[in-house]
């Protein structure tokens, strides 16, 4: 399975996307601000990482469901899961990176939200958009497909 997560709105505390499934939109997502402002993947050319308000670089990361977040683990929300989260593998630079529910880049964390996009700075109806996703993302790990997201 690949999913797309196309950028396209590089804002001073958030960033906005849109998310594909195998070449067909999905949903809008919101994450952190876009720091590697050269988009090559990395934090260079004094570009720098801030702490929990960094979204993640440019590049194709594989995605597993197989590892419990100790966080998320304790969250009502997430009892269907038991906190087994979409996780992005591999990220430079970031550790524990998850696709979630949320509304505002403050929910993030360097994580990927989803939603829709239908108020500057937020997305919506977001419980009601990640699980969906979360069981194609599953039923794919399940049939033993790998999971890849590229994002630019």
């Amino acid at each position: 399975m690949k999913l797309l997560l196309h950028r396209i709105a590089r804002k001073e505390t958030y960033t906005i996307g849109r998310l594909y499934i195998n070449g067909k939109y999905y949903c809008d997502t919101i994450e952190d601000k876009d720091r590697d402002f050269n988009r090559n993947g990395g934090f260079d050319n004094g570009e720098t990482k801030v702490y929990s308000e960094t979204a993640i670089p440019n590049g194709t990361y594989r995605i597993t469901m197989k590892v419990q977040s100790p966080k998320y683990s304790r969250y009502p929300q997430y009892a269907k899961c038991r906190g087994y989260l979409p996780r992005l593998l591999d990220v430079p630079s970031f550790e524990g990176v998850l696709i979630h529910i949320g509304n505002t880049a403050k929910d993030s964390a360097g994580c990927i939200l989803v939603g829709k996009n239908k108020v500057v700075g937020k997305v919506l109806d977001s419980t009601a958009t990640f699980w969906p996703l979360y069981e194609q993302l599953q039923a794919a790990d399940k049939r033993g497909e790998k999971i890849y997201i590229t994002v630019e």
